[in-house]
């Protein structure tokens, strides 16, 4: 990502007069994560709302928003890049705290984030929620031929002229019993 531009929503206005705003915005080369990053394959789209509660004495605020994208992964038979859709929306109860130098989430009766800069960093926002949409597993195509088990090479790019050990009786067992 880059180090330059965070994403981010500057809560001002809201702070002192109310209503609601929006932001949009792209990340460029990786969404970033709490101790790392998911590399990306095309920018990813992000967008949101913020409202300002009632009560509270104005310092609590609803965030509800999607980020939209394609992840690069690894293919779980060939470990070739693998790009792969990821849709995520996310929503939160934010709460200003003046003073507070870092975002910090807490869990009362529901989960809270609590800010302490009216410009509130998204990164971790955003983060959290694209990865909780990826797929535990990628395929780079549907006839994917994987990696050769004695050599190594990618079978979808070369044919190494290794033969594929022979199944098992307990492999050929459960393959009859898959296809009834």
């Amino acid at each position: 990502m880059n180090p330059s531009y965070l994403p981010s929503i500057n809560l001002s206005r809201l702070l002192r007069e109310g209503g609601g705003l929006q932001a949009h915005g792209e990340l460029l080369g990786a969404v970033p994560l709490e101790g790392g990053e998911i590399p990306l394959h095309t920018p990813a789209k992000w967008r949101v709302s913020v409202t300002r509660l009632e009560g509270e004495g104005g310092q609590e605020f609803w965030l509800s928003g999607e980020i939209a994208g394609y992840a690069v992964m690894e293919c779980r038979r060939c470990l070739s890049p693998t790009p792969v859709p990821v849709r995520a929306h996310f929503q939160t109860m934010l709460r200003y705290t003046p003073g507070l130098a870092q975002p910090l989430l807490v869990e009362e009766e529901e989960e809270v984030l609590l800010f302490g800069h009216p410009s509130l960093d998204l990164s971790l926002i955003l983060g959290e929620a694209f990865a909780l949409e990826l797929p535990y597993t990628a395929l780079c195509r549907e006839d994917c031929k994987g990696l050769c088990p004695v050599c190594g090479a990618n079978r979808n790019e070369v044919n190494c002229g290794h033969e594929e050990k022979p199944r098992t009786r307990l492999a050929e067992a459960l393959s009859r019993l898959l296809e009834s």
